[in-house]
Order: structure tokens, then C-alpha cells, then sequence
């Protein structure tokens, strides 16, 4: 599976990544899955409600999901994942990354340090874990 992300779309989570740091941004991915390509359209940024674990967690306001789901109905589009911000950390899922998450989806992790924004990976999790996923433009 290859998962397409326009670079307009990486520029504005790198700085929405930016903007965040220390702590973890998060959001929602809004776009299309065809056959074996998920391609990503539009991304929403969320409000982090963890404020005690912010640095190391996220939990993505539910009213933020609202409000993407209907966004994407409004295009046409589904809701095709979640994205966050891994702070200090590689962009591998942690396991309570694992914990929430849901097979269907993607779930693009941006790694971030106090002075670089690093290259974001995709996931999607089976039954045996997660798996990476290629990442295009």
C-alpha cells in the first residue's frame, strides 16, 4: 500500500509540528482510498486535550473529528486517519499509539526536535501490529 501526501499538505503539518513543540500536535487526515493507495486530500488540525502528557501524548479533541468527518462529506472524501507529532522521539508508533488505534486507518507519525522537523512516516495496523506503509508525494 502506498500513501500519498501532497507537499503542501507535509508543509503544513511541519509546521503545525513546529508551532507545537514540545508538545504533540495531532489531527485528522481527510482524503480517498482507491485499491492499494490511500491519497491524502486535506489534513485538519486538532486541539491536543492531553495537557498532563502533552509532550508524550495525545488525545485528539472529539469534536475536531466532528468537524473533520463533515468536511469530508462535504468534498466527497472519507476520513482515512490520524496524524501526530512524535516530540524528541523517532516516528515509530509507541504502544499507546497501538492501544487506540484502529486497522482501518492510517496513521502518520512526524518526528520533531527543538530545531528540525524530520521525514514523516505512514502506518496502519493489523492484527500482527503495525505495519509501514510508503510514504509519496
Amino acid at each position: 500500500m502506498t500513501v500519498r501526501l501532497p507537499r503542501n499538505l507535509r508543509h503544513a503539518l511541519e509546521a503545525w509540528a513546529r508551532e507545537d513543540y514540545p508538545q504533540e500536535a495531532c489531527g485528522v487526515l481527510i482524503g480517498r482510498q482507491t485499491g492499494t493507495e490511500v491519497a491524502i486530500s486535506d489534513v485538519v488540525r486538532g486541539r491536543n486535550l492531553n495537557t498532563e502528557r502533552a509532550p508524550d501524548r495525545f488525545e485528539l479533541d472529539p469534536q475536531d473529528l466532528l468537524r473533520a468527518e463533515e468536511r469530508a462529506l462535504s468534498l466527497g472524501l472519507d476520513v482515512v486517519g490520524i496524524w501526530h507529532t512524535h516530540p524528541d522521539h523517532p516516528a515509530r508508533p509507541s504502544e499507546t499509539d497501538r492501544a487506540h488505534a484502529w486497522e482501518a486507518w492510517i496513521y502518520l507519525i512526524v518526528p520533531v526536535r527543538k530545531d528540525e522537523v524530520g521525514e514523516p512516516r505512514a502506518w496502519r495496523l493489523n492484527r500482527n501490529g503495525f505495519a509501514e506503509k510508503e510514504l509519496k508525494s
